[in-house]
């Protein structure tokens, strides 16, 4: 089992190392990019190094601005993103607050969620919105487990980051057969030697396990894959515009998604 603490010199470290690689490359996007990882990787271990309160901020915040780019994606009404924004934040109190009741708060937020479009009377887009509010609230409701995971859920981002960058410089190189054509550009390749990369880095940061190394090789891959399919969907590129480097926070988070969601069902 790890803690921040333990954490704090491999992601100083990390950052230290990739500056200079960033430098080195004289490319401005990775500039950019490393910026707001040095601005980001902070604050959020400040947020995991308070413990659960910290968690559960960041859980919210989270949340609640995914579900804002989540919404775009899905043209949903302001009140369908309203509903599902706080039933989202509810699930995440409730995880640090009455952790015996989330399965309890998750079904009344399923039950909000499902009473917008019933009290709108919408018969021509009800189903949809229905649909895509509880997809929602599946997908972003997982940001919960960040609480009662603590350490091990910022060590499972740095893994599932880790993997991500390894699978694209090495499904660029090795080529290969191509993942899934919701992400063309994503290879078999790629995913595999990810994956071992993301393992590797949950063994060096003694957050190794069964379940963990799982999450990262299935759950984070499958994760990127479901943001691709609602991005498609939406004939948009980006969920967002406002990350530097990476476009929106969904766009970031989106394999830690998966993977904490895989990690629930087996942990």
């Amino acid at each position: 089992m790890t803690s921040v603490a333990a954490l704090v010199p491999y992601l100083g470290g990390a950052l230290g190392v990739s500056g200079v690689a960033v430098v080195a490359s004289r490319r401005r996007e990775l500039r950019v990019r490393w910026c707001a990882w040095a601005a980001g990787v902070p604050l959020l271990t400040a947020a995991f190094w308070w413990g659960r309160p910290g968690t559960a901020l960041l859980g919210v915040v989270a949340g609640v601005v995914a579900v804002v780019e989540y919404g775009r994606l899905m043209r949903l009404q302001r009140s369908d993103r309203a509903v599902l924004a706080a039933a989202v934040a509810g699930v995440v109190l409730a995880a640090w607050l009455v952790p015996g009741e989330v399965a309890r708060v998750a079904a009344a937020g399923a039950l909000a969620v499902a009473a917008v479009p019933l009290l709108a009377g919408d018969g021509e887009r009800g189903g949809y919105r229905l649909a895509a509010g509880l997809l929602g609230l599946v997908w972003l409701g997982v940001l919960a487990a960040l609480v009662p995971l603590g350490a091990t859920a910022l060590a499972l981002f740095v893994a599932v980051s880790v993997a991500d960058i390894a699978a694209y410089f090495a499904g660029r190189r090795l080529g290969g057969p191509r993942l899934s054509p919701l992400s063309p550009a994503k290879r078999w390749s790629g995913t595999l030697a990810g994956s071992a990369a993301g393992v590797a880095v949950l063994a060096v940061l003694s957050a190794l396990s069964w379940p963990a190394a799982v999450a990262v090789a299935v759950g984070g891959p499958a994760g990127d894959l479901l943001e691709s399919m609602v991005k498609r969907g939406a004939g948009a590129k980006d969920a967002g515009g406002w990350l530097p480097g990476s476009g929106g926070l969904l766009d970031r988070i989106d394999s830690l998604l998966g993977a904490l969601a895989v990690l629930l069902v087996l942990g």
